[in-house]
């Protein structure tokens, strides 16, 4: 029996599998019964995906099933193989689709994930068009040895390589002690081979969501994964029919497969690659995929890698807690000459972690001092705010917030491996020199646990924290000379541009004006080029037609022409990866705005990954705006429709981030006190009448302004 005939039997057996599996179910709960994933915006992703078809029940599935059924033909042909291994996984996602058309978790109470929602996709946007995550990896089956699945799982996770595991593997990692989940990139799927239906669902929503690739374009969708998800498949011997079926599928989406099979075998160069040596699966299959890791040689016990950024350490797994709400904490970078600067000079004033009691409290200020010819104190804060990346990339350690409001938790585990207080000096002191060489010339870092001198030192830090906030808040749209742009996502958004200004971030939030300004300092042949801003077109909606230009030609010609400030006339596009979406509420002519976290519905009748599929991919949608959450404040949001005054709903957790700010800019602009506690939320109003009850009651200033539309 050759491969192909593998691939063909593979293929019958998982549709066999869907088959069965979607009669039982049909005649549990019939075929007009919902059929619908959770926390998704695209039906059934794989199927909406190659089909075009919008799965809603259960008969509707049925008949998407004998469309899949017609793609799996055994000709012996690649593009036989390739159509079967692809329709392979359409039926893999029919299988797992109907244990959530039974229950909306299945998994839950499991050790496995499942389903993947909208906003886990989104969340992967910008490490993957930063090259944090350089690629995926899909591991499916044990290892020779849980000594073997342990180090190979680590060898991607120290390396920043996102891992999803299906079957025996799972078992293995969890018996050697791994940490999993999304948070820590290292994700169990699925008990079964089927579960890979999950893994190309999110495959595809990528493509959706980052790439604007239209249902039914199955070449596109193939051209899509090929070029912007650089994945692979890793399958340990003995690999079964049904495994081999869906490598079909990974290769025609342009993933490798490494294995240690001969079984009926052969190998095609940078497609199936046979390795007998597991131990080497980490090098072909980077190789493979042509991935190319930059590594970083930081002198610290533990490993050092973007996998670990969404490590969490609990109270119990805690020896030490720096919390800048209870103790002098903080972080500071300084611009000095160069007779103040050491080079590598790492300095410890006070007690170290280990003369601290375990569980205990410890203060910290981490003073980062730095002399470059090329240097400005305009990037000082851009660097304090790498910080919270740089020091959560470091294995068991945890850091949240920035300035003197830090939070970071050192776990057991790193301190019995040897980690130290100076050892937050090697990382931020070889990240520094790293990432920002061409203005960093020297480097030190002074840290500092000694109680009795941080209370004065944190008032001085507080000093320069003030001097700065002075200057950011006299920056205006029409203060400075020239704006930036963004097309940092254009790796998965091809069209997508933005436009960042001191008054509107960068809609993932990540990228403000200053942030801009460095990353073209550093490389000026980078992501952020200048736009200028010289002939005005119309103030009111923020068009520029110098803007026009840098758009049209950063957009390679897909966009003629945006505004910075309207909602509803040539909006600025959003590649995906934003951490909000605006969309008009047309019963109040307001806007009501969602975030990234939020689940539930909103007034609008639709959850943030509905409002979020009607933009994205680059393409303009007037009535729908993705943006970042520091840009609700702004008193450039929605400028030309009257302001901030147009916000009528957001989720509680979104109002308590903006609060503070968002009240000071609707006193400041319409003289208006408490005005976000006027905003409606999910416990207020979930649908457009009790809204209008409680703006009425509030007496909210939408109600006073002209229509919307």
């Amino acid at each position: 029996m050759g491969l192909f005939d593998r691939v063909f039997r593979g293929s019958a057996e998982m549709f066999a599998k869907a088959e069965s599996e979607l009669e039982a179910v049909i005649s549990e709960l019939g075929e007009a019964a919902a059929m619908k994933m959770p926390d998704t915006a695209y039906f059934l992703s794989c199927i909406y995906a190659y089909l075009g078809k919008k799965v809603t029940t259960l008969g509707e599935l049925k008949e998407a099933l004998a469309e899949i059924k017609a793609k799996m033909t055994t000709n012996h042909r690649t593009a036989d193989v390739f159509s079967s291994g692809i329709a392979t996984a359409m039926a893999a996602e029919v299988i797992e689709a109907c244990k959530y058309a039974r229950t909306p978790a299945p998994y839950e109470g499991t050790k496995y994930h499942g389903h993947f929602s909208d906003a886990e996709v989104r969340e992967l946007g910008v490490p993957l068009v930063t090259r944090d995550i350089p690629g995926f990896v899909v591991i499916i089956d044990p290892a020779p040895s849980d000594e073997e699945a342990v180090a190979l799982i680590k060898g991607y996770q120290n390396r920043g390589i996102f891992v999803f595991l299906i079957g025996g593997v799972i078992d293995q990692a969890e018996r050697g002690g791994i940490s999993m989940g999304f948070p820590v990139r290292v994700v169990p799927v699925g008990p079964d081979i089927w579960a890979v239906g999950h893994i190309i669902s999110l495959v595809e929503r990528a493509a959706f969501i980052f790439g604007a690739v239209q249902a039914g374009d199955w070449e596109a969708f193939n051209e899509y994964s090929f070029h912007r998800i650089f994945a692979f498949v890793n399958a340990f011997a003995p690999v079964a029919d049904i495994t081999v079926a869906c490598g079909g599928g990974a290769i025609a989406m342009g993933f490798p497969v490494i294995t240690n099979d001969r079984e009926d075998m052969w190998a095609v160069p940078k497609s199936l690659i046979i390795q007998p040596d597991t131990t080497d699966f980490i090098e072909t299959s980077l190789e493979a995929r042509d991935i190319k890791i930059k590594v970083t040689d930081i002198d610290i016990p533990v490993a050092f890698s973007t996998a670990f950024e969404g490590e969490i350490i609990r109270k119990a797994d805690m020896r030490v807690d720096i919390n800048g709400a209870r103790q002098d904490c903080f972080e500071l970078v300084r611009s000095r000459e160069t007779q103040d600067v050491e080079d590598h000079k790492i300095t410890l004033d006070g007690p170290d972690i280990d003369e601290f009691p375990e569980g205990g409290a410890m203060n910290l200020a981490v003073i980062v001092d730095v002399y470059g010819k090329n240097m400005q104190s305009d990037f000082e804060p851009v660097f304090e705010r790498k910080f919270h990346n740089f020091l959560n990339c470091v294995e068991g350690v945890m850091h949240t917030g920035q300035r003197d409001m830090i939070r970071i938790r050192v776990s057991k585990a790193a301190f019995d491996a040897g980690f130290r207080a100076r050892h937050f000096g090697e990382v931020l002191y070889s990240k520094v020199k790293s990432e920002y060489d061409s203005v960093v010339d020297k480097c030190q870092v002074t840290i500092v646990t000694d109680a009795a001198k941080l209370h004065d030192m944190r008032a001085e830090a507080n000093r320069a924290y003030d001097k700065r906030d002075e200057r950011l808040q006299s920056m205006t749209d029409e203060t400075v000379e020239v704006f930036y742009n963004c097309i940092l996502c254009q790796s998965f958004s091809p069209s997508h541009v933005c436009v960042v200004t001191p008054e509107r971030l960068g809609l993932c939030g990540a990228v403000s004006w200053l942030d801009a300004k460095a990353t073209n300092e550093l490389d000026p042949s980078g992501p952020c080029q200048v736009v200028t801003k010289k002939e005005l077109l119309d103030e009111r909606v923020g068009a520029w037609a110098d803007v026009n230009e840098a758009v049209k030609k950063y957009s390679h010609g897909a966009l003629e022409q945006v505004t910075l400030y309207s909602i509803l006339e040539d909006p600025m596009t959003s590649c995906g990866c934003f951490e909000c979406i605006c969309g008009i509420e047309p019963f109040s002519n307001g806007v009501s705005i969602v975030n990234r976290e939020h689940t539930g519905i909103t007034p609008l009748g639709m959850t943030f990954s509905e409002m979020a599929s009607m933009t994205g991919g680059g393409v303009q949608t007037p009535g729908f705006m993705g943006h970042g959450k520091h840009f609700i404040a702004s008193k450039k949001f929605l400028k030309a429709e009257g302001g901030i005054a147009r916000i009528v709903w957001m989720p509680k957790a979104l109002k308590d981030i903006v609060r503070e700010r968002l009240n000071r800019t609707a006193k400041e602009l319409y003289d208006i006190e408490g005005f976000t506690d006027m905003i409606a939320d999910e416990d207020t109003a979930e649908d457009a009448e009790k809204l209008m009850e409680f703006l009425a009651e509030k007496g909210h200033p939408v109600l006073a302004m002209e229509p919307l539309l």
